[in-house]
């Protein structure tokens, strides 16, 4: 049965809350897992898919006060969340998306080791669902290249997941597609089912459970994706 998963109690863990100080009389604060992969120069992206850049416009020295850098990269970098623009071209950009979906209960779901995600992968997890689920499917999170052979979700598994009353998805791949694919099948079954996606989410550290979900894309008025400081929170 799903549910929370059991509470840590290792506070050296930089990814664990405080611990309970009683002598203080104040509980533990919930515990985070942080889903997003570093961003910066080198950072993976889809093979002719702008890199990250860098450059400082001004540095602290005499007569300057402050640093200021400006940044150049696709809205697809790291954690991000696409937009229906990404995908269809009456589709709405990123910042006119509603922000309800990438903010509440989720379930996190292990399918390591499949190349696509079927409904039978899932199986086990489907009972009682929240309105947000991500998948595992590496291993180990390909920090320092772009996979050409990324898992993905099969189409008919999105359509059971929206059936179930899912609204958001999420996936440690680079896209919930294929890299080859050139239909965009799964990314078609978002657009008609009108689901919300998450990918490139680094879920290594994280156990199958239930938890709160916080990931809110930037308000972009024109972007057809946004960068996301995805996060989980351990339930109370």
């Amino acid at each position: 049965m799903f549910g929370p998963p059991p509470q840590a109690v290792n506070a050296a863990d930089p990814q664990v809350g405080a611990a309970y100080d009683p002598a203080m009389n104040t509980p533990p604060s919930p515990r985070l897992w942080d889903l997003s992969p570093p961003v910066g120069p080198g950072s993976p992206v889809f093979p002719g898919d702008t890199a990250y850049t860098q450059e400082w416009v001004a540095r602290i020295g005499p007569g300057c006060p402050v640093n200021v850098s400006t940044i150049g990269l696709s809205p697809h970098t790291g954690a991000h969340a696409d937009a229906p623009l990404h995908y269809d071209d009456a589709g709405a950009a990123i910042g006119a998306v509603p922000l309800e979906p990438f903010l509440g209960r989720c379930r996190v779901v292990h399918a390591i080791g499949v190349p696509l995600v079927q409904p039978a992968h899932l199986a086990h997890a489907m009972a009682g669902l929240p309105p947000r689920v991500l998948v595992r499917t590496y291993e180990r999170f390909p920090f320092d290249r772009f996979d050409e052979a990324l898992p993905a979700f099969a189409p008919e598994t999105l359509e059971r997941l929206a059936d179930a009353g899912v609204q958001l998805v999420g996936i440690d791949s680079a896209s919930v597609d294929p890299a080859s694919s050139k239909t965009l099948d799964a990314h078609q079954v978002l657009r008609r089912r009108g689901l919300r996606v998450l990918e490139n989410l680094c879920l290594d550290a994280v156990p199958e459970g239930d938890y709160e979900l916080i990931a809110l894309p930037l308000r972009l008025s024109h972007a057809c994706a946004s960068p996301v400081r995805a996060i989980l929170r351990e339930l109370r």
